[in-house]
């Protein structure tokens, strides 16, 4: 018996000597390293697009009612457009629409016909609603030719609107030509004016 505890005892041993040199070896592989670290950050943000008409009242007349038109009638209906967005504009296009619709709107040549002009500072108001008359105390020009009312698309170049915070004065005449006949009377159309700015061309920035 004391003779096979002694080689039992010998193993043991042995087989913690032999761990005790593998623990060895694996430390030889041990080692310090370097690091250098750096970094950045920044903020991404999106423009806004906003085109706005004045408040209603005497910066935007679109609202009041044209009625009673006979021939060689004009109603004039001031309004400011304002780009209230942080993004320049590449174009502003108005599109006209009517419904319900009538002889005052489809017919282009003895139907309604419209202008679009624009002063350089706000238009001086007269008259009273809905018959306003607007003088210019500035320059003026011409935004969109003398034209049938319906259209889409129509280009309204050269606005200070195209510019980010820009407003532009404006003034809308409609005419019911004075060769518009009997058929004309008694008619009825609501008539939708739609502004939309489109972005500039995509730059570096």
């Amino acid at each position: 018996m004391k003779k096979l505890l002694g080689a039992t005892s010998g193993k043991v041993l042995l087989s913690l000597a032999a761990l005790g040199v593998s623990a060895g070896i694996a430390g030889l592989g041990t080692y310090a390293t370097f690091t250098s670290t750096t970094s950045a950050s920044q903020t991404a943000t999106s423009g806004t697009m906003t085109i706005e008409l004045g408040t209603p009242g005497a910066a935007n007349r679109l609202t009041v009612n044209a009625t009673g038109l006979v021939p060689g009638d004009t109603a004039q209906r001031a309004f400011n457009l304002t780009n209230a967005g942080t993004t320049n504009l590449a174009s502003i296009k108005m599109t006209v629409t009517a419904s319900p619709s009538s002889l005052l709107d489809t017919d282009a040549t003895d139907g309604l016909q419209m202008v679009v002009d624009r002063c350089s500072v706000p238009w001086t108001e007269s008259g009273t609603t809905p018959a306003f008359t607007y003088t210019c105390s500035g320059s003026t020009s011409s935004i969109i030719a003398s034209r049938a009312i319906i259209g889409s698309n129509l280009d309204m170049a050269a606005l200070s609107a195209l510019t980010a915070s820009g407003t532009d004065y404006l003034r809308l005449t409609l005419t019911l030509p004075s060769n518009a006949g009997n058929s004309f009377q008694g008619l009825s159309s609501t008539v939708t004016y739609t502004i939309t700015g489109t972005q500039s061309a995509p730059t570096n920035k």
